[in-house]
């Protein structure tokens, strides 16, 4: 605290005991400065009236500083901090008022005065809190607020001249003054406003009058900024925008755009009914691969040839690997298959018609979301079912137990299947050729991985079992990258 009693006897003609009051109050500014989240100071006033001398500074630990450097010992200027001057002249507090720091940052200043043991006014105590963002802000509205009225002013004046505003935009536009009374329509405006059967001058009308009261004075007061609303007859349908010109707290008028909808609307509809077909395509192509499907497994029952009967199970279960497409696609109702799912109840399927009784075999379907489009989710459905069929008819022949896992990857623009099981493994000779030898499982996914999704197909196998790897590109066959694909 000796810094405080050098400056004030260095600049003031202050007596001990204040320079104690003051000295005591110092003592505690850095506790006010955390508590108020401000910067703190003492000014002491001095014998130039319009000049005081900063004695103690507290940087608060508790928010941000204004000052990046000390102002110790530097003097404050009526110009800069009038708020500090009139306490010490006035002896009366200052809250709420602004000024400038030291450094030139716009600041909110509350300014107490420091009185003797006399009563007579010794000092300042400052609490100083950075409001520039604050201000910046009012600086923004005030020029949205001067824009607003020089918006309203051009259209206003347009609206006064004959043909100002014919051609200005393909919207129609209807100006209003401050009694909601229209004082101009452009041609496009006249023209849908008497397709919903406003005859007449639409001159002079009351807007409350229009549009079923959308518009209404009551509504417009309740809104600010834009209202919007849509406005719709058996043959017209339009979107109304309006936006009333504010001045000195006070509407002066206002505009309305009015789009026309009809053929959109039109379209609209044109495209639920197409989805609706659609949907309901896939919805009975589904129902006819599964009764092609009941059918097969009819036959299966009735033969007793144990090859006939698997090749008859292959079959049902290449056809409901695609039926099981067309179900997602009729309930979606869009072109895309989260395909996380499809292997799912494919992988289930498999195993609850192939896997035999006395056998148990787990299964895991995991990995990131694959979101396909329609055609390659088809091809991956029919390549997945074959390789877990592969897995239960081969790697598990001499097995009661054993695992299927299916990992699903995205990388990058591209997508990677894995099929790993734990069974016996292919023949030593097998893990080149096996795709090409007597596995017609593994012949068909390698030809569709290639030829239908233009990847590759990696197969490996051991003792400890097989694992098939697929990459694909997650585009269209014709280059082109498809606006579904992750």
């Amino acid at each position: 605290m000796g810094m405080v009693r050098e400056l004030c006897g260095s600049h003031t003609t202050m007596p001990i005991d204040d320079m104690e009051t003051i000295e005591d109050l110092a003592r505690h500014l850095q506790w006010i400065a955390d508590a108020s989240q401000s910067d703190a100071f003492i000014d002491c006033p001095l014998a130039d009236e319009r000049t005081a001398l900063v004695v103690a500074q507290a940087h608060p630990t508790t928010a941000a500083s204004l000052y990046k450097t000390s102002v110790v010992g530097q003097f404050a200027h009526f110009h800069n901090e009038p708020a500090v001057m009139f306490c010490l002249l006035s002896g009366k507090p200052m809250l709420g008022s602004r000024g400038t720091s030291q450094e030139g940052i716009a600041m909110q200043q509350n300014v107490v005065p420091i009185r003797s043991k006399r009563g007579s006014v010794i000092g300042a105590l400052i609490l100083e809190s950075d409001i520039s963002k604050h201000v910046e802000q009012e600086r923004n509205v005030e020029r949205l607020l001067e824009s607003n009225e020089q918006l309203g002013e051009t259209l206003l004046s347009l609206a006064m001249s004959e043909g100002g505003m014919q051609s200005l935009m393909q919207e129609g536009i209807v100006l209003f003054d401050d009694r909601l009374k229209v004082t101009y329509t452009n041609a496009q405006a006249l023209k849908l406003l008497q397709e919903i059967g406003c005859s007449g001058s639409i001159a002079g009308s009351s807007i409350d009058e229009m549009f079923g009261g959308q518009l209404s004075s009551i509504a417009m007061q309740e809104h600010t900024g834009v209202f919007r609303s849509e406005f719709q007859t058996k043959h017209v349908a339009l979107e109304l925008k309006a936006v009333s010109l504010q001045r000195d707290h006070g509407m002066v008028g206002g505009f309305i755009l009015i789009r026309d909808l009809t053929e959109l609307k039109e379209k609209e509809k044109q495209l639920l009914v197409k989805s609706a077909v659609i949907k309901e395509i896939h919805h009975r192509v589904k129902n006819n691969l599964q009764t092609v499907a009941g059918l097969l497994r009819l036959q299966m029952r009735r033969t007793k040839h144990e090859e006939i009967r698997h090749v008859y199970l292959d079959s049902i279960n290449r056809i409901n690997s695609i039926a099981v497409i067309h179900e997602m696609l009729a309930f979606e109702g869009v072109e895309t298959i989260p395909f996380h799912d499809v292997a799912a109840r494919i992988v289930k399927t498999i195993i609850s018609s192939s896997v035999k009784p006395d056998q148990r075999i787990t299964t895991h379907v995991g990995g990131d979301e694959l979101i396909l489009a329609a055609e390659q989710a088809m091809t991956l459905g029919l390549v997945l079912n074959e390789l877990v069929q592969n897995c239960v008819n081969h790697a598990f022949v001499e097995r009661s137990t054993g695992e299927i896992e299916v990992s699903l990857q995205r990388l990058g623009d591209d997508g990677r299947v894995r099929v790993s099981d734990t069974g016996l493994g292919l023949p030593d000779d097998g893990a080149a050729s096996a795709a090409r030898s007597g596995h017609i499982g593994l012949q068909i996914s390698e030809t569709l991985v290639s030829e239908n999704l233009g990847g590759t197909f990696e197969l490996s196998s051991g003792p400890f079992g097989t694992q098939v790897e697929i990459t694909f590109p997650l585009r269209r066959m014709n280059g082109e990258q498809d606006d579904c694909y992750y």
